[in-house]
């Protein structure tokens, strides 16, 4: 059996960067003499084993050829004859096509460590049109190392917009699309998946709520920067700096949805766009099948992020009831996902990054002051059915003003 280390493993390590996992390819073997080996077999459409003992992937070198349109139009063809450089063909860029023999030796045929050094993302070969997951691929690398000075070769870039313009990308099913989705708001850069999408004109069929943003201007005293997709791009950058859950940095993202469909004519000013773009969220997340956790973030803060903007001005009883909607009733760390999520859309403005958002703190005060509420006293009283309710609810507000003298009376 001849192995060689593949893939991300050997790309990330020539980066310095650290290796999460290591793929391999084995050159002149069977299933049968694999198996026989004690290897496990867990690959349906491609020969793919686990290691019995670090149980890392191992797959048959193997070559593609494309049968039908989308990500799953592909025949394999794995066998003894195939060689080390036929396997490295078939993958994406040429960043991802170089191998380690098991004594450390670099293979490298397609070049990809000058692309490497040069921080150029490259196509190996004309194949590369024929996977559309390919452009999410391309564009998650993106996120993943733009902040190391990676761009994209232009003749990549033409050979996506191509690929975007015979409707490749119309073949794109939601699993993927939100698998790469999610990877991407994992990364240190998670813009630049979003705007290398939009480079290669890809954005509009891939996430089309989030491409309409682009051009739809907003109020310059609260916006500089004008553009709300920009803003959206921006808010989702300031939120990559403040929380490493993807959640979170979802909702920053998808907060003002709702700004590409308030009434044109009345532009700049979006009035009520915070409840018309939740239709949109939902459609979205019903769409790419995204988890709930990720849309109920998603919806609180785009239902409301300019009520904690104005958390100062609201009343006890207003700030009391949107704290139940965001679960602090439960658990007052339930609002420190929403806080961080509105601080990113209130930073998320050319100029403004760097100001401060004391309204975090005021909402967890606040919340921490519904978590001493003792219910016991009311439920003593006789009370029956949405008296019960309401005496509960004004023992809340008024712990809620207590803590927050500087809030409007009940």
């Amino acid at each position: 059996m001849k192995t060689f280390l593949v893939g991300g493993a050997v790309r990330d390590f020539l980066l310095n960067y650290p290796v999460k996992e290591k793929d391999w390819v084995v050159l002149g073997e069977t299933p049968e003499s694999m198996i026989k080996q004690g290897f496990h077999p867990v690959g349906k459409d491609f020969p793919v084993f686990l290691h019995p003992q670090t149980h890392e992937e191992y797959a048959l070198a193997r070559t593609e050829r494309k049968t039908a349109p989308g990500y799953k139009g592909f025949t394999i063809h794995a066998s003894r004859a195939v060689t080390l450089e036929q396997d490295l063909m078939r993958r994406d860029l040429t960043i991802n096509a170089i191998a380690q023999d098991e004594n450390g030796q670099i293979i490298d045929p397609y070049h990809g460590r000058k692309d490497l050094e040069n921080r150029i993302f490259r196509h190996v070969s004309p194949a590369f049109s024929e996977d559309p997951v390919r452009i999410l691929r391309v564009a998650r690398f993106a996120a993943r190392y733009s902040h190391l000075g990676f761009t994209l070769a232009e003749e990549t870039l033409q050979l996506m917009k191509q690929m975007v313009r015979i409707g490749e990308t119309d073949h794109l099913v939601a699993e993927r699309v939100w698998t790469e989705l999610q990877k991407a708001l994992s990364e240190k850069t998670p813009a630049a998946f979003f705007y290398t999408l939009k480079e290669c004109n890809a954005l509009a069929t891939i996430f089309p709520e989030i491409d309409r943003l682009f051009g739809v201007p907003q109020l310059t005293k609260h916006h500089p920067e004008i553009d709300t997709g920009i803003h959206s791009l921006l808010s989702l950058t300031q939120a990559g700096k403040l929380s490493a859950r993807p959640e979170v940095r979802l909702a920053a993202l998808l907060h003002d949805l709702g700004k590409a469909i308030t009434d044109p004519k009345k532009w700049p000013e979006h009035q009520g766009h915070e409840e018309l773009g939740r239709p949109v969220l939902d459609h979205f997340c019903t769409r790419l099948r995204i988890p709930k956790k990720f849309k109920a973030l998603a919806d609180q803060v785009m239902r409301y992020h300019n009520h904690c903007h104005r958390v100062f001005d609201l009343s006890p009883a207003t700030l009391t009831d949107m704290l139940g909607h965001l679960g602090a009733f439960k658990s007052a760390d339930a609002v420190i996902p929403f806080a961080l999520a509105c601080e990113a859309d209130a930073k998320g403005h050319t100029g403004l990054e760097h100001q401060t958002y004391p309204q975090s703190a005021y909402l967890l005060k606040a919340a921490n002051a519904l978590s001493s509420v003792d219910n016991t006293a009311v439920l003593k009283t006789g009370l029956q059915g949405a008296e019960i309710g309401a005496a509960i609810r004004l023992l809340r507000i008024q712990a809620v003003a207590a803590a927050m003298p500087a809030t409007k009376s009940v």
